[in-house]
């Protein structure tokens, strides 16, 4: 076989790095349509931005996808923001966000993707998350006071955040979660990046107000399904209730 495996490694690769440019492109043209174009006053859309040159998306698809967002040129953007909620196995709540053009076909997609779980209707779980502002960021001193911190910047709530839970921060920084008023998502970004963090995410989300106690075994199953969820190409957010 030679080397045919390494160019089937290769490809795979190649079509993973596509599908991710391709959410984080839609992230810039979602941000852009809810907070508008200017990055000084949309912390969501500049943390979308710098993600995106991270992962060596060009300036002009950047810019594209901004001025496609923003309603800015001939090209607008047609996306339909759609929750859906039920729950993984061992009866894990969660809320998958979809942006698509096309309702009628993702919905089924993501039906088909809940046979291991169950699909619910329209407020069946949304009850069982805060709806919140997120902000994860980090700072490069690890002894850095982050409860001070949040304080300061208007946040309610601060949890540690460690590189094993998000990859977007670095080792040997001292990594954490604002939890704030999703009117306070701004604010609370321009703050820390005024005083030596860098954001990584800016965002309006969910976060569980219980998590059901599970075994290393029903761990990994509802890892696996909330990772196909997660795989589709609609799939913007998965929000669990799981450690």
């Amino acid at each position: 076989m030679g080397r045919q495996w390494l160019h089937a490694k290769r490809l795979v690769a190649g079509l993973k790095k596509g599908r991710t440019n391709g959410k984080l492109v839609r992230e810039i043209s979602v941000a852009a349509k809810m907070g508008g174009p200017d990055l000084t006053m949309n912390a969501r859309l500049f943390t979308a931005v710098e993600k995106a040159k991270k992962e060596s998306v060009t300036k002009d698809a950047i810019q594209r996808a901004i001025n496609k967002g923003a309603g800015i040129g001939d090209e607008k953007l047609v996306m339909e923001h759609v929750a859906f909620e039920g729950y993984a196995p061992h009866k894990v709540p969660v809320i998958v966000e979809v942006y698509t053009d096309n309702v009628n076909r993702t919905a089924p997609e993501v039906r088909v993707l809940f046979k291991k779980g169950q699909l619910g209707t329209a407020g069946s779980n949304k009850f069982l998350f805060d709806h919140v502002g997120l902000v994860e960021a980090h700072h490069p001193d690890t002894n850095i006071d982050c409860e001070g911190a949040a304080i300061e910047a208007g946040a309610n709530e601060v949890e540690v955040l460690t590189h094993e839970q998000n990859d977007d921060i670095p080792e040997n920084t001292a990594g954490a979660k604002f939890i704030c008023e999703r009117t306070a998502i701004h604010a609370v970004s321009k703050w820390l990046s005024a005083n030596g963090w860098t954001v990584v995410t800016s965002e309006i989300g969910y976060v569980p107000k219980q998590f059901p106690e599970l075994t290393e075994a029903q761990h990994g199953e509802v890892g696996e399904f909330l990772h196909e969820l997660d795989e589709h190409d609609d799939v913007h957010r998965v929000w669990a209730a799981v450690k």
